[in-house]
Protein backbone atom coordinates (compact mmCIF):
# COMPACT_ATOMS: atom_id res chain seq x y z
CA UNK A 1 0.00 0.00 0.00
CA UNK A 2 2.78 2.43 0.88
CA UNK A 3 4.45 1.98 -2.52
CA UNK A 4 1.17 2.81 -4.23
CA UNK A 5 0.57 5.92 -2.14
CA UNK A 6 4.14 7.17 -2.60
CA UNK A 7 3.90 6.76 -6.37
CA UNK A 8 0.43 8.30 -6.57
CA UNK A 9 1.46 11.29 -4.44
CA UNK A 10 4.55 11.81 -6.61
CA UNK A 11 2.38 11.89 -9.75
CA UNK A 12 -0.24 14.14 -8.22
CA UNK A 13 2.39 16.65 -7.05
CA UNK A 14 3.51 16.91 -10.67
CA UNK A 15 0.02 17.06 -12.14
CA UNK A 16 0.46 13.72 -13.94
CA UNK A 17 -2.58 11.70 -14.91
CA UNK A 18 -2.08 7.94 -14.59
CA UNK A 19 -4.01 4.71 -14.75
CA UNK A 20 -4.83 4.30 -11.07
CA UNK A 21 -6.28 0.80 -11.31
CA UNK A 22 -3.34 -0.56 -13.28
CA UNK A 23 -0.80 1.08 -10.98
CA UNK A 24 -2.64 -0.06 -7.84
CA UNK A 25 -2.81 -3.71 -8.96
CA UNK A 26 0.86 -3.71 -9.99
CA UNK A 27 1.84 -2.11 -6.67
CA UNK A 28 -0.10 -4.75 -4.73
CA UNK A 29 1.46 -7.65 -6.65
CA UNK A 30 4.98 -6.42 -7.41
CA UNK A 31 6.84 -8.32 -4.65
CA UNK A 32 4.57 -11.34 -4.37
CA UNK A 33 7.17 -13.63 -5.96
CA UNK A 34 9.59 -12.88 -3.11
CA UNK A 35 7.36 -14.83 -0.75
CA UNK A 36 7.80 -18.61 -0.38
CA UNK A 37 4.40 -19.65 -1.78
CA UNK A 38 5.04 -17.75 -5.03
CA UNK A 39 8.82 -17.99 -5.36
CA UNK A 40 10.24 -19.22 -8.65
CA UNK A 41 13.43 -21.19 -8.38
CA UNK A 42 14.44 -20.22 -11.91
CA UNK A 43 13.15 -16.69 -12.53
CA UNK A 44 14.02 -13.41 -10.85
CA UNK A 45 11.21 -12.30 -8.56
CA UNK A 46 10.13 -9.45 -10.82
CA UNK A 47 9.84 -11.80 -13.81
CA UNK A 48 7.91 -14.37 -11.77
CA UNK A 49 5.82 -11.55 -10.33
CA UNK A 50 4.92 -10.44 -13.83
CA UNK A 51 3.64 -13.91 -14.61
CA UNK A 52 1.63 -13.92 -11.37
CA UNK A 53 0.14 -10.56 -12.32
CA UNK A 54 -1.06 -12.03 -15.61
CA UNK A 55 -2.77 -14.88 -13.76
CA UNK A 56 -4.38 -12.72 -11.09
CA UNK A 57 -5.56 -10.06 -13.54
CA UNK A 58 -7.00 -12.75 -15.81
CA UNK A 59 -9.15 -13.61 -12.81
CA UNK A 60 -10.28 -9.97 -12.81
CA UNK A 61 -11.35 -10.37 -16.42
CA UNK A 62 -8.69 -8.03 -17.78
CA UNK A 63 -7.96 -8.38 -21.51
CA UNK A 64 -4.58 -9.88 -22.47
CA UNK A 65 -3.06 -6.50 -23.36
CA UNK A 66 -3.88 -5.03 -19.94
CA UNK A 67 -2.61 -8.18 -18.18
CA UNK A 68 0.65 -7.86 -20.11
CA UNK A 69 0.87 -4.21 -19.09
CA UNK A 70 0.54 -5.10 -15.38
CA UNK A 71 3.31 -7.67 -15.81
CA UNK A 72 5.49 -5.12 -17.60
CA UNK A 73 5.21 -2.63 -14.72
CA UNK A 74 6.34 -5.27 -12.26
CA UNK A 75 9.32 -6.29 -14.38
CA UNK A 76 10.37 -2.72 -15.13
CA UNK A 77 10.28 -1.55 -11.51
CA UNK A 78 13.61 -3.37 -11.03
CA UNK A 79 15.25 -1.93 -14.15
CA UNK A 80 17.06 1.35 -14.70
CA UNK A 81 15.05 4.47 -14.01
CA UNK A 82 12.31 5.07 -16.52
CA UNK A 83 11.39 8.57 -17.56
CA UNK A 84 7.77 9.36 -16.68
CA UNK A 85 7.10 10.57 -20.22
CA UNK A 86 8.17 7.14 -21.55
CA UNK A 87 6.17 4.98 -19.14
CA UNK A 88 4.46 6.80 -16.32
CA UNK A 89 3.04 3.86 -14.36
CA UNK A 90 6.39 2.01 -14.42
CA UNK A 91 8.10 5.16 -13.17
CA UNK A 92 5.52 5.49 -10.40
CA UNK A 93 6.20 1.93 -9.24
CA UNK A 94 9.92 2.70 -9.19
CA UNK A 95 9.39 5.91 -7.23
CA UNK A 96 6.97 4.28 -4.80
CA UNK A 97 9.04 1.19 -4.10
CA UNK A 98 12.29 3.16 -3.80
CA UNK A 99 10.81 5.55 -1.26
CA UNK A 100 9.15 2.78 0.69
CA UNK A 101 11.89 0.17 0.69
CA UNK A 102 15.19 2.06 0.93
CA UNK A 103 14.11 5.66 1.46
CA UNK A 104 15.54 6.70 -1.91
CA UNK A 105 13.73 9.82 -3.08
CA UNK A 106 11.96 10.25 0.25
CA UNK A 107 12.94 13.94 0.27
CA UNK A 108 10.31 14.50 -2.46
CA UNK A 109 7.56 13.93 0.10
CA UNK A 110 6.38 16.21 2.85
CA UNK A 111 6.88 14.82 6.35
CA UNK A 112 3.18 15.21 7.15
CA UNK A 113 2.42 12.92 4.20
CA UNK A 114 4.94 10.28 5.28
CA UNK A 115 3.82 10.49 8.92
CA UNK A 116 0.18 9.98 7.90
CA UNK A 117 1.08 7.15 5.52
CA UNK A 118 3.17 5.25 8.05
CA UNK A 119 0.50 5.89 10.70
CA UNK A 120 -2.10 4.27 8.45
CA UNK A 121 0.24 1.52 7.16
CA UNK A 122 2.94 0.93 9.80
CA UNK A 123 6.24 -0.62 8.75
CA UNK A 124 6.25 -3.14 11.66
CA UNK A 125 9.68 -4.62 11.01
CA UNK A 126 9.28 -4.42 7.25
CA UNK A 127 12.90 -3.49 6.51
CA UNK A 128 14.48 -6.46 8.28
CA UNK A 129 12.00 -8.95 6.79
CA UNK A 130 12.30 -7.50 3.31
CA UNK A 131 16.10 -7.45 3.37
CA UNK A 132 16.08 -11.11 4.39
CA UNK A 133 13.80 -12.06 1.46
CA UNK A 134 15.77 -9.92 -0.97
CA UNK A 135 19.13 -11.31 0.10
CA UNK A 136 17.81 -14.85 -0.23
CA UNK A 137 16.73 -14.03 -3.79
CA UNK A 138 20.14 -12.52 -4.54
CA UNK A 139 22.05 -15.52 -3.20
CA UNK A 140 19.96 -18.09 -5.06
CA UNK A 141 19.82 -16.22 -8.36
CA UNK A 142 23.22 -14.65 -9.12
CA UNK A 143 23.07 -11.98 -11.79
CA UNK A 144 19.48 -10.99 -11.07
CA UNK A 145 18.56 -7.37 -10.29
CA UNK A 146 18.28 -8.21 -6.59
CA UNK A 147 21.84 -9.54 -6.50
CA UNK A 148 23.11 -6.36 -8.15
CA UNK A 149 21.35 -4.22 -5.54
CA UNK A 150 22.42 -6.46 -2.68
CA UNK A 151 26.06 -6.14 -3.79
CA UNK A 152 25.87 -2.38 -3.21
CA UNK A 153 24.76 -0.52 -0.11
CA UNK A 154 21.09 -1.29 -0.62
CA UNK A 155 20.61 -3.43 2.53
CA UNK A 156 22.23 -0.82 4.76
CA UNK A 157 20.06 1.95 3.26
CA UNK A 158 16.97 -0.17 3.75
CA UNK A 159 17.81 -1.10 7.35
CA UNK A 160 18.46 2.56 8.18
CA UNK A 161 15.31 3.84 6.46
CA UNK A 162 14.40 7.26 7.89
CA UNK A 163 10.80 6.16 8.49
CA UNK A 164 12.06 3.45 10.86
CA UNK A 165 14.15 5.88 12.90
CA UNK A 166 12.73 7.93 15.71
Amino acid sequence: MRSYFFGAAWAEARGLDFDRELFFVAAMLHDLALTPPFDSHTLAFEEAGGHLARVFTAGLGWPAERRDRAAELIVLHMRDDIAPERDLESRLLQVGTSADVSGTGLEAFDSSFTDTLVGAYPRLGFARSFVRLFQDEAERKPGCAASELAAGGWAERTLSHPLDQG
